[in-house]
């Protein structure tokens, strides 16, 4: 169990379990033999050094929850220098779904780019824990994006992940709300297209319709031109009576 304001660290040597309290978040370590179910594991019993390790801020939200939602990654190298800046709107989901999204976004990053060891920095408390072991997964929606993430963390050759407070997350915060302000917009913007195409049509189908001339004889009336379907119900009035209807302001 993880005391308040410590973090821990566990490798395996020699066929022992050994607990060192120090200042470092849980590294997990890709296994060189049998597949491993947890992530607490060290293939060869070295320490990464600092330049090997490359840090994604990830960060997800969702306007409703659910509701709009985005994601946004900033990845950077241990000097501070920006390799890389990902955001995405996802549409209709909820805010842990969006924050997961993340995840998967900077590991997907890591493995595309060449960059096998990762530390992830995330202001969701909740997903941290799980990723660590600390929570079970208990949603189906996110069962499913926690599952991805394992297969992708266990083809690095190590990994970490912290919680921190929204306040130091302030850059990947951006960009998940530029997402979702992206997405909202597009959307904005479909149904003004939308809105304006149902108002042509429905100019088009109000145009004012031409009077048909004909003439009454032995009861029946015989169109002088033109032609009206069978079965149209239509109104009658005299050529006068509809001049003086439309002469009226």
């Amino acid at each position: 169990m993880f005391r308040p304001g410590r973090r821990i660290a566990i490798s395996k040597l020699a066929g022992k379990q050994s607990v060192k309290l120090g200042h470092m978040t849980p590294v997990f370590h890709r296994p060189s033999g049998e597949a491993q179910s947890s992530f607490f594991q060290n293939d060869s019993g070295s320490k990464p050094t600092a330049a090997d390790w490359v840090v994604a801020y990830t960060d997800g939200g969702s306007r409703g929850n659910p509701g709009p939602s985005g994601y946004g990654v900033v990845v950077t190298g241990q000097d501070g220098r920006v390799l890389g800046e990902l955001s995405e709107f996802l549409g209709m989901r909820t805010n842990n779904v969006a924050e997961y999204s993340g995840l998967l976004a900077a590991l997907e990053f890591a493995l595309a780019k060449g960059h096998p060891r990762l530390r992830v920095v995330s202001d969701s408390e909740l997903m941290v824990k799980q990723i660590r072991g600390q929570y079970r997964v208990q949603s189906p929606d996110l069962r499913p994006l926690y599952e991805e993430a394992k297969r992708r963390i266990a083809k690095l050759e190590a990994f970490q992940i912290e919680h921190v407070l929204r306040g130091k997350n302030k850059k990947a915060d951006e960009l998940a709300n530029q997402a979702m302000d992206r997405g909202m917009r597009r959307k904005s913007e479909l149904k003004v297209g939308v809105a304006a195409s149902s108002n042509s049509n429905t100019n088009v189908a109000a145009s004012p319709v031409r009077p048909l001339r004909g003439i009454v004889k032995d009861g029946r009336i015989n169109l002088l031109e033109g032609s009206i379907p069978e079965g149209t119900i239509v109104v009658v009035m005299p050529e006068k009576a509809l001049g003086q209807r439309s002469a009226k302001p």
